[in-house]
């Protein structure tokens, strides 16, 4: 009888219920049998396929699930290469997140990966009028964004990891994911729509999608000989960074709590003198008013989008269909895109300096660092890279024309009827 037979049996034995003593979920147990149908034989194409949707729609972010996964960090013996199913047919044991490293990205958990991200804009990049060139809008900070996704949240992100888990999150899902913003690029291109610039329009699309697609490949390309540089210069390759050891590594209760306490404290004092100063300038408006409220409810974007990515990787019901569709980012970009163009229709119906501050300030803070382009282009990366380059096409226009489609009928549809300037 095989591994997976007798699992099965158990588990029917069981009325359905967890077996062992690792107290997996069910969808990790699942996963774990398909993994283990390499110890009874060749695995068939169909798991293959299902392993690999998983791990390049968690390609670029799972919220929490990083952190609670933890505790099977030291569960190597469980990872397996696609690589070697596509060659061989086979499934066999790989060093520990060796398949992660296949496509580019790094993580702890048996089950899911963690990689990388793009950026959020400055007021101006969401307000202001169109520039002299809109076609790449704000695609430079966009581009940052996804070139440093390339260096903190591929490469050297295991290295980041190995002094904080939290540090690492942090720089990627927090930094990178608010630096770069999907919104606030949809909302361009609807006002180029609506000026009946069609052509730029598709071309906005077009390049932007194409250049941060390369700026993260550069990033990548360009930390990998970083690496080999620090590496040729008899640096550590597990840590890459010069004065890198364990003894800054945050991995108690107490330095958790130290660390804790310090962030709170500076998020206290952000949010302190950031309604300080948005009291001082409400009142007459302008960009400082409108920034500070940015800052005071950026945060909440923040951890909303970091919520939803737990739902990357997951699948539609209970089977889990369209595993290879991150869920999580598509749902935050999409929202944030929407809820960007309504507040923009409201901003020309009300045409107000309360509701012109007020409103491009959410716009700015809240779905600035709700919606991202870093961790869709790792995730679309990643599926480039993939055996299913299809996807990754599929899942940029899906989110494009689901986004710019939606904002069409909320923003430009409005616009052109009510005939707002």
């Amino acid at each position: 009888m095989s591994l997976v037979e007798a699992m099965d049996l158990e588990s029917d034995k069981s009325g359905g219920r967890r077996s062992g003593s690792l107290g997996w979920t069910s969808s990790a147990g699942s996963s774990l049998r398909r993994r283990s149908l390499s110890l009874s034989g060749a695995a068939p194409p169909q798991i293959d396929d299902d392993v690999e949707s998983e791990t390049v729609s968690q390609a670029g972010d799972i919220g929490d699930r990083a952190l609670h996964s933890q505790r099977y960090s030291d569960s190597g013996s469980l990872r397996f290469s696609v690589d070697n199913v596509i060659e061989n047919g086979v499934v066999v044991p790989i060093q520990e997140d060796a398949l992660l490293h296949q496509h580019g990205f790094w993580s702890r958990d048996p089950t899911v990966s963690n990689i990388v991200s793009p950026i959020p804009p400055l007021p101006s990049d969401i307000i202001s009028p169109l520039s002299a060139d809109p076609i790449v809008y704000s695609a430079d900070k966009n581009q940052v964004g996804s070139f440093l996704m390339g260096w903190w949240g591929v490469v050297f992100k295991e290295d980041i990891s190995s002094v904080s888990d939290h540090l690492a999150i942090g720089l990627t899902t927090g930094y990178l994911g608010s630096l770069t913003t999907f919104s606030g690029w949809n909302q361009k291109m609807l006002d180029l729509s609506v000026d009946g610039q069609w052509v730029s329009c598709v071309l906005g699309f077009l390049i932007g999608l194409f250049l941060v697609a390369y700026s993260i490949i550069f990033g990548v390309e360009t930390a990998k000989g970083f690496r080999w540089l620090l590496q040729r210069l008899n640096t550590s390759s597990r840590s890459c960074v010069p004065g890198f050891s364990s003894d800054w590594r945050v991995d108690s209760f107490k330095r958790h709590l130290a660390v804790l306490v310090v962030l709170v404290l500076l998020l206290g004092l952000l949010w302190g003198v950031s309604g300080t100063l948005e009291k001082r300038d409400f009142e007459s408006g302008g960009s400082g008013a409108q920034l500070w409220l940015a800052c005071m409810v950026g945060p909440l974007g923040v951890w909303i989008r970091w919520f939803l990515a737990r739902f990357n990787g997951r699948g539609l019901g209970g089977a889990g269909v369209l595993k290879w569709v991150p869920f999580g980012t598509l749902i935050a970009n999409v929202a944030a895109a929407c809820v960007m163009a309504a507040l923009s229709t409201l901003k020309k119906a009300v045409n107000t300096k309360t509701c012109d501050t007020v409103a491009t300030g959410i716009q700015f803070g809240l779905l600035g660092c709700l919606s991202t382009v870093s961790t869709f282009i790792a995730e679309f990366n990643a599926m480039r890279q993939s055996k299913h380059p299809w996807r990754a096409y599929a899942y940029a226009t899906i989110t494009i024309v689901v986004s710019f489609g939606l904002g069409t009928l909320i923003y430009s549809v409005p616009v052109w009827t009510k005939g707002y300037n």
